[in-house]
């Protein structure tokens, strides 16, 4: 059966969907020794021979779909121009190589899922489903009413509107305090920019969690597993939207 090229290279754990694409419009990938950069362009994965940089991808690889406590410092990225360290660095002890789904900046911890399922991390990520994300906050200052309020109307923003859920104060120090917070999107240190803009510069900022899982007792740095119940939990709503 004929499918998208870019579905053919996400199912075969090389890529997401949309770093597929991109590898197609570069002129990477080649079905049968001819050279692909149509995204409309279909093959048969049984059939025909599909290779990125001239090497032969397969579907038979076993998939993987990893909960990792991200330390700062770690680039959410394969490869960094940078050379910083990436988050793919910390599982080097993986039979396949595996991805970030979604991101979380250099400087933030927290809970981070990696696969080489291209379809679950489509479906994860897509901002069509809005998975909840839950984040711990410490911001400098404290937060006055009148801020409060405004934070729960929402903050515009260059790129849209910061307007975080759930916010509350969980802890109050003499020149911080302790916020959470739940997000339904992942625009680029969102969190970060709407309190710079309130007047409050992030200290630090720890991703407690995205739709039901947990980071839980994870090390700072450790990775583990999913389990299937976690699997089908985070997707979950996105059976029942397709049903």
């Amino acid at each position: 059966m004929k499918e998208r090229i870019q579905k053919i290279i996400a199912a075969a754990g090389i890529d997401s969907r949309r770093h597929a694409e991109k590898l197609i419009t570069e002129g990477r990938v080649s079905v049968n020794n001819i050279v692909i950069t149509r995204l409309g362009e279909k093959a048969d994965a049984e059939k025909d021979i599909i290779r990125i940089d001239g090497k032969t991808i397969s579907l038979g690889k076993t998939k993987y779909y990893i909960a990792l406590n991200k330390p700062a410092g770690f680039v959410t990225t394969l490869h960094d121009p940078q050379n910083r360290p990436t988050v793919v660095d910390l599982l080097s002890d993986m039979p396949e190589r595996v991805y970030p789904v979604g991101r979380l900046d250099y400087d933030s911890k927290g809970l981070l899922l990696l696969t080489n399922d291209g379809d679950f991390a489509q479906k994860v990520q897509h901002p069509r489903f809005q998975k909840p994300k839950v984040y711990r906050v410490k911001i400098q200052g404290h937060l006055s009413r009148e801020e409060l309020k405004l934070l729960g109307k929402g903050i515009k923003l260059p790129d849209g509107v910061f307007k975080p859920e759930n916010l509350k104060v969980e802890k109050i120090n003499d020149r911080s305090c302790w916020l959470q917070l739940t997000l339904r999107e992942g625009k680029n240190r969102i969190i970060r920019r709407g309190f710079e803009t309130a007047g409050h510069r992030v200290a630090l900022l720890v991703r407690e969690a995205i739709g039901g899982l947990k980071l839980g007792n994870l090390k700072e740095g450790d990775w583990r597993h999913l389990n299937k119940k976690e699997i089908d939990q985070l997707l979950d709503n996105v059976s029942n939207e397709n049903s």
